[in-house]
């Protein structure tokens, strides 16, 4: 299963996210869970990477599917708004082939 949590302040400002595991959706190489999963997080990185000037760290390792993200300072708008439209697919995601393969949840830190 992929466990994505998405990290907040307490203003709401996004903080960072980790994304962890593999949906087990079929085999590998032709998971289409994972695929839209890790099309939806590699894209918003790339994005804010290129679209905005938010200073951030990426940790990553491959064998167990983890990427985690955290903002130096709080998201801001257009960093914030590439954000809201991962959550918007990685909901759509889940909406779509269910809980069994993919949790999204929210934590304030």
């Amino acid at each position: 299963m992929v466990f994505v949590t998405v990290l907040k302040d307490y203003h709401g400002q996004y903080i960072g996210f980790d994304c962890t595991g593999h949906a087990g959706f079929a085999a590998a190489g032709k998971d289409i869970v994972c695929a839209g999963v890790s099309a939806l997080v590699i894209n918003t990185v790339n994005s804010i990477d290129r679209f905005t000037g938010e200073a951030f760290e990426v940790d990553s390792g491959a064998e167990e599917g983890r990427i985690s993200v955290r903002f130096c300072h709080p998201a801001g708008h257009d960093a914030g708004l590439l954000m809201d439209s991962m959550v918007l697919g990685l909901q759509g995601v889940q909406e779509s082939y269910g809980a069994g393969y993919i949790t999204l949840e929210f934590k304030e830190v």
